[in-house]
């Protein structure tokens, strides 16, 4: 078996970030949290994944504080906490890049929309903070 690379004492926050929950299974229990579930069952079932390998990465992500596990009756909950909800602009960022770069012109795909008005979100964009929009050319990385 291949050792996995760890980035857990990396500088950048990118590379932190990654090691946290950077592999796709990861990514999309944080979206099925999201989207309501809780149980083991519901993930296994919505993401159609082996057993073991849902099992280990809710593991991880209750052990990165993404998730906590909340008794339930007989079993437990998975259930984000506040630095599990702090990836949900993360989690709208990747699905505004999909919807505009992963479907072919009119190809339908499940849409994200605000409960109050029915309609999609407006598309993320990253200010400054005196509130100008801005673009990758107009910042840097200061590395340590």
């Amino acid at each position: 078996m291949v050792k996995r690379t760890r980035f857990d004492e990396e500088s950048c926050p990118v590379a932190r970030s990654v090691d946290a929950v950077g592999d796709w299974w990861s990514l999309l229990i944080v979206r099925d949290a999201f989207d309501g579930s809780r149980r083991f069952g519901d993930f296994q079932r919505s993401l159609g994944v082996a057993k073991n390998i849902l099992s280990t990465r809710l593991k991880a992500l209750a052990d990165n504080g993404i998730l906590e596990m909340v008794p339930s009756g007989a079993r437990h909950d998975y259930v984000l906490t506040a630095k599990g909800e702090a990836l949900f602009p993360v989690i709208v960022a990747l699905r505004q890049w999909g919807e505009a770069f992963a479907f072919a012109p009119g190809e339908p795909h499940s849409e994200l929309l605000d409960r109050c008005e029915g309609r999609p979100l407006r598309a993320l964009e990253v200010h400054a903070a005196d509130g100008r929009l801005i673009a990758p050319e107009d910042t840097e990385v200061r590395k340590v």
